[in-house]
């Protein structure tokens, strides 16, 4: 149970996010089809280096991906069935966590779907602009994801975040 708790975990989310990339990266590919002038392509560079570096890696590389990481490590280190049947909500902080930390989770989530509502109205080509930077951003965490996967498995004790689960802080 404290493998299946910690792939289960890390999978889920990686899943999760591979499916944002799958239905997001079309919408940016259509910009091949769209006619672009200058505003749209300095719009559509500064979209991508805007979402590698606030959600690519100041959102998931400094923060969400070794929370995960180390949440899962909890979650191997002290099972229970519940936890480990919702493994990737566990990791992602919505259940046995701080107060805090589920209300930061909510309250990112909750914005996550009013940037999409808005999203889902612009037109091309700023709809692909706008989502070429979230599949680049979405991307880097994926990326980083794997990382901390592979820093944990070789030395645990070098993710130093917080897993933040009661008590622990």
């Amino acid at each position: 149970m404290k493998a299946l708790g910690f792939a289960w975990g890390i999978g889920g989310v990686l899943l999760l996010l591979l499916f944002a990339v799958y239905r997001l990266a079309p919408m940016a590919l259509a910009l091949e089809n769209s006619p672009m002038n200058i505003v749209h392509w300095a719009a559509l560079i500064f979209s991508i280096l805007f979402m590698a570096y606030t959600e690519g890696y100041k959102g998931f590389h400094l923060g969400f991906s070794p929370r995960v990481v180390k949440r899962a490590n909890y979650l191997r280190n002290n099972p229970q069935i519940f936890h480990t049947l919702l493994a990737p909500l566990f990791c992602m902080g919505y259940i046995y966590s701080t107060r805090k930390r589920k209300l930061i989770s909510i309250g990112l989530t909750l914005m996550i779907i009013g940037f999409v509502l808005i999203a889902r109205i612009l037109p091309q080509p700023w709809r692909g602009i706008l989502d070429a930077g979230v599949v680049v951003g979405l991307t880097i965490g994926i990326a980083s994801i794997v990382y901390f996967t592979f820093v944990s498995m070789l030395k645990p004790e070098a993710i130093r975040t917080s897993a933040e689960v009661p008590g622990e802080l």
